[in-house]
């Protein structure tokens, strides 16, 4: 008896003390896709990814912005970006996040569903003074971007 409790406590002792625990994860789940440029959700914050058209730099031309679904903000940007296209005249929009600056650049077209927008993302970091500029989005591609 006294050998089943000895051992039934170092057995306890090795499993209180290990070095691997189970973490709960978040599922990462991809929504969208045009191109190269999609949308990730990992939990409650998305992060849009997307091709800078500008080659500041040659080691990855993919760029991301992240904000937190707070007051259903993923539905109020694909709102704001999708009235943008019906704005007349065109305009750009400014939009703050948390870490960065959004211009959504629209460029008009003689036939309406031609127009496009592009993201000019710039950090707010005071370091870093440099925007990237997304490759122009169809309405039909933002669409399909946002799944709606």
């Amino acid at each position: 008896m006294k050998r089943i409790i000895t051992i039934a406590i170092l057995m306890f002792s090795f499993v209180s003390f290990a070095q691997i625990k189970v973490i709960e994860t978040v599922p990462v789940e991809r929504l969208g896709k045009v191109n190269n440029n999609y949308i990730q959700k990992i939990g409650d914050e998305y992060t849009v990814y997307y091709t800078s058209i500008q080659n500041d730099d040659e080691s990855s031309s993919l760029r991301k912005f992240t904000f937190k679904n707070v007051n259903n903000d993923y539905n109020s940007l694909y709102s704001i970006i999708v009235n943008g296209f019906t704005a007349n005249p065109l305009y750009d929009i400014k939009l703050e996040l948390p870490n960065n600056y959004i211009w959504l650049h629209y460029t008009g077209s003689v036939i309406p569903e031609k127009a496009t927008v592009q993201f000019m993302v710039s950090s707010k970091d005071a370091s870093s003074v440099t925007s990237n500029v997304s490759e122009p989005l169809l309405k039909d591609q933002i669409n399909k971007l946002f799944q709606k």
